[in-house]
């Protein structure tokens, strides 16, 4: 089982940045993939990013391709969501995801932890 704590939550202005982190405990963290989900009220939670064990790999779901970028630090057991040119339909709450195997997805199936989530709103 893997612990997942996230934080950098906050509110920010439209076209501004937020760094998201991840902190990971339990399984040994460079044998999985992450992911990064999102919720916003009175919608389903979505999928909005994923990064392979060795951070060689990423994925992005097309609305935040180009704009958010993760990566992960193995030796610190975290994994980063940096989020740029933020716009309000980006609030909501995010939650970090850990893979049930080293192999990447898309799908909250695909992961088998996850953290608590973290606030993030984008005023206009």
């Amino acid at each position: 089982q893997v612990q997942l704590v996230e934080s950098g939550g906050g509110l920010v202005q439209a076209g501004g940045s937020l760094r998201l982190s991840c902190a990971a405990s339990g399984r040994t963290f460079g044998t999985y993939a992450m992911g990064w989900f999102r919720q916003a009220p009175g919608k389903e939670r979505e999928f909005v990013g994923g990064i392979s064990w060795t951070g060689i790999s990423t994925y992005y779901a097309d609305s935040v391709k180009g704009r958010f970028t993760i990566s992960r630090d193995n030796a610190k057991n975290t994994v980063y969501l940096q989020m740029t040119s933020l716009k309000p339909e980006d609030t909501a709450v995010y939650y970090c995801a850990a893979g049930r195997s080293s192999r990447a997805g898309r799908a909250e199936a695909d992961f088998g932890s996850w953290g608590q989530g973290t606030q993030v709103t984008v005023s206009s």
